[in-house]
């Protein structure tokens, strides 16, 4: 099972983090909250890291969060505060039908297409889970804190994609 015990992910070692880097959460209106703490935690992170340029961006479910990100960027990319990263906060719950997994699956493959065609890092934060107890134990559970998870690894792309440049 994949856990954050076995990762490095919560070590943060990427130098002196980007202090006026803009990172942009696209969170959904389903499930607000579980939604509420992964932006808790999210924001709580960058904060912590030096990041204060924080955008919220609402959309009504996570089938619209690419789509959300797109259109955030295409209008902010020529600002000097453009985006420098994006974070996807959405959690969808299993039903009796296969919408669950046609929903999965079209927020994958569009959080995928945002980060093969935009200049910048989109962080999939969208909790994909069976049940209540299985989006509780993601959000200060067993499981870790995926919204804080989310903001760490916005950090280290933005980090990474900043080293090319030099």
């Amino acid at each position: 099972m994949a856990e954050v015990s076995n990762s490095k992910l919560l070590q943060i070692n990427t130098g002196i983090p980007k202090k006026d880097a803009c990172v942009v959460i696209v969170r959904t209106e389903w499930n607000a909250g579980i939604i509420d703490e992964l932006e808790k935690g999210c924001v709580r992170i960058l904060e912590q890291h030096g990041i204060s340029h924080i955008r919220i961006v609402n959309v009504p479910g996570a089938f619209e969060i690419p789509f959300g990100i797109k259109n955030f960027w295409d209008i902010n990319k020529y600002r000097d505060d453009r985006p420098d990263a994006f974070i996807a906060l959405g959690c969808v719950l299993r039903g009796d039908t296969p919408h669950f997994d046609y929903v999965c699956q079209g927020v994958t493959q569009g959080v995928l297409q945002l980060n093969l065609s935009l200049p910048v890092p989109t962080i999939f934060g969208v909790l994909t889970v069976d049940n209540q107890q299985q989006a509780d134990e993601r959000i200060g559970g067993k499981h870790g804190h995926k919204g804080e998870e989310a903001a760490i690894t916005a950090i280290k792309m933005i980090a990474l994609a900043n080293s090319y440049k030099k």
